[in-house]
């Protein structure tokens, strides 16, 4: 019976007290029991000023069989504290870490959760189970209750991996599920597996720790078991060769199968769709028919989504020839289409870690997206009657819009255009001098050329310190592609900054150090619209990237608003640019649904052959051609018609930011968005007014508020009131405070302030009245020392002239022009 000190004690003291010695009593040792585990990182949010990360998801307690092998998870509470207030939270853990058993206690009671099947019960209990109870449950649970099953999940991890800092690299809480879920798949004789887990979060380590655990059980008697690891790009087999299997199994058992040549007693063979078709030229066989067909056990296919998925893929031969074998399927975005359906083929997933989980958890890095319009794109182009293009080829007359651009119509300022707004966009977002790394996606390799082109003409100074600032990285650039592709992974490489591809770089690639994804290509399906943003998914800790930004010129983010997404973005901004790409409005539109046309961007071929043509398709435009035998020539001959002289520029620019459900995004106008990202600084209005009366506060005040999307020497133009200071728009936008023209504010200075220019100097004085015609004419942002070296003031004198002329009893420049700007700003 417990005594009145029982109600006294904290959390720590009731474990100690009660809870370790109850499940002492059912027989759990110190080693089966995990306190304080840690389940997650903890999500990512980005802030104006830093990136925030939430408190982790944290577990009191969680019960091991075996290391590495969780069956149930306890939440502790209070003795005084009722012990059904931790059945929420313990319930939110199990469901986590995909527990049958969970168990909220006070120490006095004990609450169990049994989450199994089709009727799951809360019910108290005495006692808890014991380890060999609970253990058999779990079993149960899994579907794997055999002796295969048993030695399978209780196998211990490989622990060859070392993290940089040479600690054991251990599975991720999700990264044990899966590897458990498939095993107990295998026990249960499953012959096709399918593992679906979001880009970034290590599907490579699953398949390492799969066969690790197959490597040393009984699951092939007598022999240890023979695995082919399958993919369509060397990419995708020498990374997880190299940087995994290697390590874990050594050169004796690890080998890449090329060349024609049969290869064997290995135990772990890589190798590519590719290679396996060569011929034999003695035999006549390709390389695969000349192994058995039972001769492999297990085969991993990675990025099953591709290559072999089509039914009538040449590369499904393969898989079907090693139909004998264990197959598990690994992709981030499972397809299903009439020719093509993951689940068809390896059956419902065993697991799905999804993008929004991976982010949830902090594993992932959240994103930002940028939607940029460019009016061609919006409203069409029209060409003349009779026009004829660059090379003398005469241009069928009708509307060409997006679907259109690169496959039939090319138009040289739109590219031109996009480029100098990517350009703009990385000098404005540039940390020390750095450019945040940048993959291009354009709709072809002609088309990556020509943006490889324009965005390196618009980074001349970019490009003169680093030649290989941008690159294109296609399947036709091959082995110097691919030697840039090298220097592009690394994070700590000054060069290249942009890599502009087409279909390359959109999957299966690792690449942490990218912090922006430019969309300039149109697409359609979801799992290609995955794959690519996956690209900058990835955290990069040694460079301080905890976010990505997603710039789109061609609505591809409107998979967004798809129900089958998942993973929103935190914010969404439309941009309007002129003729060179420069922003020059900034609004916000309503998301309509987009038709999205499957054929016009079909998921990538087995093959991944980059098509310079494409059909012609714009009969959802008024005044197309409609003459179905033109329609036929133009789409059989696939000529493309390439015009330039076009008048190119910014549209429009559109901003969301996630509601408080944390998944769907809400719209918000410029006003709004502004409103919000001032009133995130923290400050009181007159404080706001105090700190950006000073040149240096008001830099940083300015450097924050861009860094959220807010230019604030832009937004007069942007509000249509050219005449205001930002400072004054900030207070009105923020707090509704009234606005006052420069020219107003000009006048009240000079009735209310006269002695404070006569305290100085004539000179000095001549000097801070030509910083009073600065200010009314381009506003406060010319109130610093560095407006000294443009005219009129290089007629006065150099700087340090200048300065001199502040000497003696007077404030010095720097703290006059200071105080200038703050009675300038006073309130009204």
């Amino acid at each position: 019976m417990a005594t009145d000190d029982a109600y006294g004690m904290n959390e720590d003291e009731t474990c100690r007290t009660y809870i370790l010695p109850a499940l002492d009593r059912s027989g759990w040792t110190t080693d089966q029991i995990r306190p304080q585990f840690q389940i997650n990182g903890g999500r990512l949010t980005p802030t104006p000023k830093r990136h925030m990360r939430d408190d982790p998801l944290v577990a009191d307690y969680v019960l091991e069989y075996t290391p590495d092998l969780p069956i149930g998870v306890i939440e502790a509470k209070r003795y005084r504290i009722d012990a059904q207030d931790g059945v929420e939270q313990v319930r939110r853990y199990a469901k986590k870490l995909r527990l049958p058993f969970a168990y909220a206690t006070n120490g006095r009671e004990i609450i169990e959760l049994d989450l199994r099947g089709a009727s799951p019960s809360i019910r108290e209990i005495d006692r808890f189970p014991t380890p060999e109870e609970l253990w058999s449950r779990f079993l149960d649970a899994e579907q794997a209750d055999s002796a295969l099953g048993r030695e399978l999940l209780t196998t211990p991890n490989n622990h060859s991996l070392r993290n940089s800092d040479n600690t054991i690299k251990r599975p991720r809480y999700y990264q044990r599920i899966a590897v458990n879920r498939t095993l107990a798949a295998i026990a249960r004789g499953q012959e096709r597996i399918l593992l679906v887990l979001a880009t970034g979060t290590g599907k490579t380590m699953v398949a390492l720790q799969t066969v690790a655990k197959l490597y040393n059980s009984q699951w092939t008697p007598g022999r240890k078991p023979r695995v082919l690891y399958l993919s369509d790009r060397n990419m995708l087999v020498d990374n997880p060769k190299d940087e995994y299997f290697l390590k874990a199994f050594g050169v004796d058992d690890v080998t890449k199968l090329g060349g024609g040549k049969v290869v064997k007693g290995r135990k772990v063979y890589f190798a590519l769709y590719q290679s396996l078709e060569q011929r034999d030229q003695v035999e006549d066989k390709p390389l695969y028919e000349r192994y058995e067909r039972d001769y492999f056990d297990l085969i991993i296919v990675d990025e099953c989504h591709r290559g072999s998925a089509r039914d009538d893929s040449q590369w499904r031969r393969i898989l079907d020839h090693f139909s004998p074998a264990t197959q598990i399927g690994l992709t981030a975005t499972p397809i299903s289409r009439k020719d093509a359906d993951s689940v068809d083929y390896f059956g419902d997933p065993v697991y799905t870690y999804s993008l929004a989980d991976g982010i949830g958890d902090g594993f992932l890095a959240p994103y930002r997206v940028r939607r940029v319009r460019l009016n061609v794109d919006v409203e069409g182009y029209v060409p003349e009657p009779g026009q004829r293009d660059k090379y003398d080829n005469e241009i069928p007359e009708g509307v060409y819009g997006p679907r259109d651009y690169e496959r039939v119509m090319v138009i040289l300022e739109r590219t031109e255009a996009a480029a100098q707004y990517v350009i703009d966009y990385l000098r404005s977002t540039a940390e020390d001098g750095k450019h945040g790394k940048t993959i291009v996606f354009c709709e072809n390799n002609n088309h990556a050329g020509r943006m490889r082109n324009a965005l390196y003409n618009a980074a001349s100074q970019e490009v003169n310190k680093h030649s290989d600032y941008v690159v294109r990285i296609t399947d036709a650039d091959r082995d110097v592609g691919m030697a840039h592709l090298d220097e592009f992974r690394k994070d700590d490489s000054d060069e290249p900054v942009i890599a502009v591809t087409s279909k390359l770089l959109n999957t299966g690639i690792d690449l942490p150090a990218v912090r922006n994804i430019v969309l300039f290509r149109r697409i359609a399906s979801m799992p290609e619209f995955k794959q690519t943003i996956g690209r900058g998914t990835r955290l990069c800790p040694e460079i301080g990237k905890a976010s990505f930004d997603i710039i789109d010129f061609v609505e591809a983010t409107r998979l967004f608003d798809d129900p089958n997404f998942d993973g929103p973005p935190l914010r969404v901004v439309r941009d309007t640019a002129d003729e060179q790409g420069h922003v020059i409005d900034t609004v916000g539109e309503t998301p309509d649904g987009q038709e999205i046309d499957p054929e016009t961007v079909a998921e990538p071929d087995s093959a991944y052959e980059q098509q310079d043509g494409g059909a012609f398709d714009s009969a959802s435009q008024a005044g197309v051609i409609d003459d179905p035998d033109e329609i036929d020539r133009i789409r059989a001959r696939g000529r493309k018609y390439v015009v330039d002289g076009v008048e190119v520029y910014k549209w429009g620019e559109s901003r969301y930011q996630l509601d408080s459900d944390g998944r769907t995004m809400r719209l918000v106008s410029i006003r709004q968005w502004v409103r919000g990202r001032v009133l995130e600084l923290d400050l009181a209005p007159a404080s706001l007014r105090s700190q950006w009366a000073s040149a240096k506060s008001r830099g940083a005040l300015m450097s924050i508020l861009k860094k959220a999307d807010v230019d604030a020497e832009e937004l007069p133009d942007a509000f249509d009131v050219p005449d205001v200071d930002p400072v004054d728009l900030l207070l009105n936008v923020a707090w509704g405070l009234p606005l006052v023209s420069r020219e107003e504010r000009f006048n009240r200075f000079l009735h209310e302030h006269q002695e404070f220019l006569k305290s100085f100097q004539p000179q000095a004085r001549e000097v801070l009245e030509e910083m009073l015609l600065k200010f009314v004419e381009h506003g406060s942002t010319q109130l610093k020392p560095e407006t000294l070296q443009v005219q009129p003031f290089t007629k006065m004198g150099s700087v340090l002239e200048l300065t001199g002329r502040f000497s003696g009893d007077g404030l010095p420049l720097h703290a006059a022009i200071d105080e200038l700007g703050r009675r300038l700003l006073e309130a009204s």
